[in-house]
């Protein structure tokens, strides 16, 4: 018989270390959070030991988290001051310069104009491209000859209303039929094109909401179904001027038909 497991989330062993009391206690809860961590190193460590799609799906489901997660640092300042008061009347379970230390763990300053994707860290890579697709008011579109299903589950927290188009030659192993059509009925609100980049292009590129006040235009140095696998930088360039007659020929490509 099936069962859900009985385990602890990384949240609720921060509020363990609100309620226990006592040098044990505490003893216990800096052990949690040891383990908590030794476990997630051992996921990244082992990754090759599950499936690709699962795989990417815990990197998709740590992102999400990871997400919701910033979303709450709004509400910081006023939480810590909360959490402090209740630490001192359970005396001093946890420090305040301990628990601001903890709290600031969960999110980090974003980098406005570029950001650099350091090898073996493919969640925190995940982020970044995540972090510049939700830019996005109207159209994405990716130009990169690579693509992977990595490169569709990147998209997958888009708005429905965002119009993406990949253009691509779709080379090396690349996405098949299958995986397309699997990736289009997992996510049915997150409409993906696929048009042919002429066989032309060596860089990539990833271009928000093109013709309009909003328009962005990032250089990559890798393709997306690589993401963290390698280091390398993405940069906004503000001279977008130059880009539009590649843009307008790439609108013209027939679609790519997958094989």
């Amino acid at each position: 018989m099936k069962y859900n497991p009985y385990a602890f989330s990384e949240q609720g062993i921060y509020m363990l270390m609100t309620v226990l009391r006592g040098d044990l206690a505490i003893k216990q809860s800096r052990a949690l959070i040891r383990a908590f961590k030794q476990m997630k190193d051992y996921i990244i460590e082992n990754q090759n030991l599950i499936g690709e799609r699962e795989y990417l799906q815990l990197s998709m489901q740590v992102s999400d988290n990871y997400r919701k997660t910033l979303e709450l640092r709004s509400d910081l300042s006023e939480v810590e001051n909360q959490m402090a008061e209740v630490m001192d009347r359970l005396s001093n379970v946890v420090t305040r310069s301990e628990l601001s230390e903890i709290m600031n763990e969960f999110g980090e300053p974003h980098i406005k104009r570029g950001y650099l994707v350091l090898n073996g860290e493919p969640f925190k890579a995940d982020l970044v491209y995540d972090e510049i697709y939700r830019q996005a008011r109207k159209s994405i579109y990716i130009v990169d000859n690579y693509i992977g299903i990595k490169t569709l589950e990147l998209l997958s927290g888009c708005a429905s209303e965002v119009e993406i188009t990949i253009f691509s030659d779709n080379l090396a192993k690349g996405v098949s039929s299958n995986i397309y059509a699997d990736f289009c009925k997992e996510h049915p609100g997150i409409q993906v094109k696929l048009h042919c980049s002429g066989g032309v292009f060596h860089d990539r590129y990833i271009i928000l909401d093109y013709g309009t006040e909003y328009e962005k235009i990032f250089l990559c140095g890798a393709s997306s179904k690589d993401a963290g696998a390698r280091v390398t930088s993405i940069l906004e360039d503000e001279d977008r001027g130059k880009y539009q007659p590649m843009l307008e020929k790439l609108l013209t490509n027939p679609p790519l038909v997958l094989k």
